[in-house]
């Protein structure tokens, strides 16, 4: 019986091939569309997630800005420089319980590392070790700061793999640690060397922060304070603590209540949680644009099978003569709609995964400038299996649905009608 069922849908599908093809490459297409565009959209959150996401810290950092508006007696256009003040104030009372895990950092100074005759640019960065997980740097080899160094004020450094293999002359960048790097008239040793890949541009030193300030900065000015938050948790709690927080530090330097320029805050939370609502966007975006694409080549189903349905009419009623019951007519037709679905839903499935490789080996190999770095365009565009075949599956039961109608149509056609029918 089956045999004969599938036998009888081969012969139809061959003798009419271009409606075969065209219904078939609606459902391909629709399936390949839905696909490619999830592996492209997965591969683009992917990116940020895994590059951007480094720069983007669980973390608030806080800096001295140019003011953009006059100010009791200032004039617009001055710099902010933060001082022990700021520090003082967000290790106080009034953010206990609030603030946590308090660091700061100094100004950079350039620096010119020299050793075994091989030189390197950098910057030097009086950091604490907090620094390290605040800003999510990997380190490749060795260790970052610790409290020792920073009780001792030892002459350590911290430097990044691109500048170890400069001076490493090659890829092996672990020879460099322990090794001392000359800066100018002091020398340091090198206890660690954090992770760079080809696109990054960070060329910052680390050494601990009082070793910075004993060297070449004895005032009580900061770079940045940098801390953690306990408490706020939605975006219009973050919101809310920035605002009165900002307006403090605004206090303590006579900058304008309403100047946005004076003090710089980049709130990593709210960076993430942003991040997250884009990401639900984008994905919300492309299931619709593919579920779209797909009801496009359900329809184109549906209105051949319709066509199908008219063009057969007078086999239908021969069939219906000879002793086909409603129940035959019927299987027949969603038969051949699950055949087309699912042949050419397959087929478009795996074209969609060979275009999320291809993409992958195209496109994800590039990078792009954001400023503030370069990330890559595409990081693993790819779908799992189970959405895959669940889409799949999805374009199936569709096109089946898709065939009931007019199935059903065909089914009550009544036999002397349908002999009457050119």
């Amino acid at each position: 019986m089956i045999r004969d069922l599938l036998h009888e849908i081969y012969s139809t599908l061959r003798q009419n091939k271009l409606r075969t093809a065209l219904t078939g490459f609606a459902v391909s297409w629709g399936i390949f569309l839905l696909i490619a565009l999830l592996g492209a959209g997965n591969g683009l959150m992917n990116s940020f997630s895994g590059n951007v996401g480094d720069f983007i810290s669980q973390s608030v950092s806080v800096e001295g800005w140019r003011t953009s508006k006059p100010y009791n007696g200032y004039k617009e256009g001055r710099i902010i420089q933060l001082d022990q003040k700021d520090l003082d104030y967000t290790t106080g009372s009034e953010w206990q319980g609030v603030i946590e895990n308090v660091t700061t950092t100094t100004s950079s100074t350039s620096a010119t590392l020299v050793v075994g005759g091989k030189t390197v640019g950098g910057w030097f960065t009086g950091a604490m070790p907090e620094h390290q997980a605040q800003f999510k740097i990997k380190m490749a080899a060795g260790r970052f700061l610790n409290q020792d160094d920073l009780r001792l004020r030892r002459k350590v450094m911290v430097i990044s793999g691109s500048q170890a293999k400069e001076l490493a002359g090659g890829d092996d960048i672990e020879k460099m640690i322990g090794q001392w790097i000359s800066a100018g008239t002091i020398a340091y040793k090198v206890v660690g060397i954090y992770h760079t890949d080809e696109s990054d541009f960070r060329r910052s030193c680390y050494i601990p922060y009082t070793t910075y300030k004993g060297i070449y900065d004895n005032s009580d000015k900061l770079e940045s304070i940098t801390f953690s938050l306990n408490g706020p948790v939605t975006l219009e709690d973050h919101k809310a603590f920035e605002e009165e927080y900002s307006a403090a530090i605004k206090r303590i330097h006579d900058i304008a209540p309403d100047d946005r320029r004076g003090i710089w805050i980049m709130n990593g939370y709210t960076d993430n949680l942003e991040m997250a609502k884009a990401s639900n966007i984008l994905d919300i975006a492309l299931w619709i644009l593919g579920l779209l694409t797909l009801i496009s080549g359900i329809v184109g189903v549906s209105n051949i099978m319709l066509i199908t349905v008219k063009e057969r009419t007078h086999e239908f009623g021969i069939r219906k003569a000879i002793g086909a019951k409603p129940g035959n007519i019927l299987t027949l037709i969603i038969s051949e709609s699950v055949t087309i679905t699912a042949i050419f839903g397959y087929a478009g499935m795996l074209l969609g995964m060979i275009a999320c490789q291809v993409m992958d080996k195209t496109i994800g190999q590039d990078y792009v400038d954001i400023g503030f770095t370069q990330i890559r365009m595409l990081v693993n565009p790819s779908v799992g299996l189970d959405v895959a075949l669940e889409a799949t599956l999805l374009l199936i039961v569709a096109g089946t649905i898709a065939g009931i109608i007019p199935a059903w149509k065909a089914a009550r056609v009544k036999p002397i009608e349908a002999l009457r029918a050119e």
